[in-house]
């Protein structure tokens, strides 16, 4: 339970709303509580007008409004049918007035638990969006999309319906044990005796409860994993012709959850008869224990009728504690997972008084090592390498060389082990990160294209740029004609993660996208490894001239000649081996020259 304290601040947030159900609630069941009272006394008038020698209560009211009801029928000297008839219209505005408030009761509680929802989900979502990269490194995208989605939604049976039972059932038996021990304390403490029974069934139920939730919620993350994985790798299962190996996997992963689900299902079915055979039980100690008491002249059939009136009025409430109680466990559990998440602080972000910065005029990396934390993998090691406003730098190397990490570290996706990242002179763990990456336009190894018009991709990075300025950004990434082919143009929908274009497509959508961008710093990150030699060579021009005075990375593990480069770094194991111009390095033994011979080779035999 102490996991939910952190839904207080939602209930203090919608204080008046919550204050006003609570109070909706109360008024709701006070109406409610007046029919036993008028029922009673309708049963003694009835069974006095046929036997007037039958034991008749005498007419006293614990409630001042049915007190004051009765007194007004009896001062009128009303008929018996006109009494009856008064006293049926009496219970109907009863019923009327309890609905109208039990209307608002769910107008403020259970709208109050839509809002909290909605802002739990964005406290979420805010949440992952302030997380480092190595945080997504490390987690599935299933399991955080189930504690976003189906943990929310189960807390919010919590703060919503859960919640509003609990109150009405306080309240509810409030009232009744009020009214039925100052009419008969003995009759009601051998009513009420097998009620504690039921407490010490929830005991010992509710631990497996808690136990059985947190496991089931965790085998459906598992299972929004697998799925979530399944779909966005469709083509290679079905590439490899695994589409029964994948099924049989999610099969075995699905039966073991139903498992659980029915293990826990049939812990909590019990709950129902249970409650129905105590509050059946309470119903025959009333009627039996109550015409014992009648044939002793201790009281009249109208007590009896009363006592049985409350007796299922408790009927719902009481048998709808299980249900409370699961959902209760089931929040606890799932606040207990978002919990874990909510707490996890940032690895990256801002220090105190960090600086905004509005240009980049240098870059530099003095003695900067760099190990990825979940692998122990260091990707960097004394890279030392400056960086100045408007030069075109080339970092050349093997795949896991360490290039990708320096780009990231440009960025603070990640932070230096040792060293510093310098810009403008300032390290940059004392920049605002908002500041400095609104400065950088970046085209990653991975693309990734959100399911939307190729006209948004485009102009994602930016918030005011026109139809004119995406097409000019597309032109120079040779992605414009291919467009213009499309049925919808610009306005073409793509598939998630642009599953309908080709890999070239996809990767000059991106670079077009950068270009969209007016950066202070373009970083091309092997951006054009899926497109043929005459088509790179015809971006990399039209780059060249884009970019002309901008300050621009190419990382690449092939050599571009078409953009003059002012350096060209080649790394090795983290390292750089080789620094200089394509001159000097052609001229120079090494890997670059091999790499260069190579690729000439290639290129007059392809």
């Amino acid at each position: 339970m102490k996991h939910l304290k952190h839904l207080n601040k939602y209930f203090w947030k919608y204080k008046w709303r919550f204050f006003l159900g609570i109070l909706f609630v109360m008024t709701s069941n006070y109406f409610g509580i007046l029919a036993p009272q008028l029922t009673g006394f309708v049963v003694d008038e009835v069974q006095h007008a046929v036997n007037p020698a039958a034991v008749r209560e005498a007419k006293v009211f614990f409630d001042p409004t049915v007190s004051l009801a009765i007194h007004w029928m009896e001062a009128q000297a009303f008929s018996f049918g006109t009494l009856i008839l008064f006293a049926g219209l009496l219970l109907l505005s009863f019923a009327l007035l309890r609905g109208f408030f039990m209307f608002l009761m769910r107008q403020t509680i259970i709208v109050m638990s839509r809002h909290i929802e909605f802002d739990q989900k964005n406290e979420v979502y805010a949440h992952y969006q302030k997380l480092n990269a190595l945080f997504y490194k490390v987690h599935a995208t299933g399991d955080l999309m189930s504690r976003m989605s189906e943990d929310v939604s189960r807390v919010r049976m919590y703060t919503g319906p859960a919640l509003m039972y609990l109150v009405n059932l306080l309240v509810l038996i409030g009232f009744s044990l009020f009214y039925m021990f100052s009419k008969d304390p003995l009759l009601s403490a051998y009513v009420l005796a097998p009620l504690p029974l039921l407490a010490v069934a929830m005991y010992f139920v509710n631990t497996y409860i808690i136990k059985k939730s947190e496991s089931i919620q965790s085998q459906l993350s598992e299972l929004t994993t697998i799925a979530q994985e399944s779909f966005s790798g469709i083509r290679v299962i079905k590439s490899f012709f695994q589409e029964k190996h994948t099924w049989k996997h999610f099969n075995d992963k699905s039966e073991q959850y139903r498992k659980s689900g029915l293990s826990l299902s049939t812990v909590e079915s019990v709950y129902f008869p249970v409650i129905g055979l105590l509050i059946g039980l309470s119903t025959l100690l009333t009627i039996y224990i109550g015409s014992v008491y009648q044939l002793e002249h201790k009281i009249s059939a109208g007590t009896i009728a009363e006592f049985v009136v409350y007796i299922n009025m408790l009927t719902f409430p009481v048998s709808a504690i299980g249900w409370v109680v699961s959902n209760i466990q089931r929040a606890a559990a799932s606040q207990k997972r978002l919990n874990e998440f909510l707490h996890i602080r940032p690895g990256i972000e801002n220090a105190t008084n960090a600086k905004k910065i509005s240009e980049i005029r240098e870059m530099q990396f003095r003695e900067v090592d760099f190990i990825y934390e979940h692998t122990g993998i260091q990707a960097v090691k004394a890279f030392n390498l400056s960086i100045q406003k408007g030069e075109k730098i080339a970092i050349i190397g093997k795949t896991g060389c360490g290039k990708t990490s320096i780009a990231q570290l440009m960025l603070r996706m990640y932070d230096v082990n040792n060293g510093r990242v310098l810009i403008n002179g300032e390290d940059i763990r004392h920049l605002d990160i908002g500041s400095l990456r609104g400065l950088v336009s970046y085209v990653p190894q991975d693309v990734f294209l959100f399911s939307d018009s190729i006209e948004k991709n485009i102009a994602f990075g930016t918030e005011d740029i026109s139809a004119v300025g995406v097409e000019a950004a597309a032109k120079a990434a040779m992605i414009d004609a291919e467009i213009g082919k499309l049925s919808g143009g610009y306005q073409t929908t793509i598939g998630e993660r642009g599953v309908t274009l080709s890999g070239g497509q996809k990767q000059r959508i991106s670079i077009a996208r950068a270009l969209s961008k007016s950066a202070d710093l373009y970083i091309f990150d092997d951006c054009l490894s899926a497109v043929d030699t005459q088509t790179e060579q015809q971006i990399s021009e039209n780059l060249a001239s884009y970019l002309d005075g901008k300050t621009s990375i190419f990382i690449t593990h092939r050599i571009i000649q078409s953009i003059p480069f002012d350096q060209i770094i080649v790394m090795q194991d983290g390292c750089i081996v080789q620094q200089g111009t394509h001159i000097e390095l052609v001229a120079q033994r090494g890997y670059y020259r091999e790499l260069y011979l190579h690729q000439q080779l290639s290129d007059r035999t392809a």
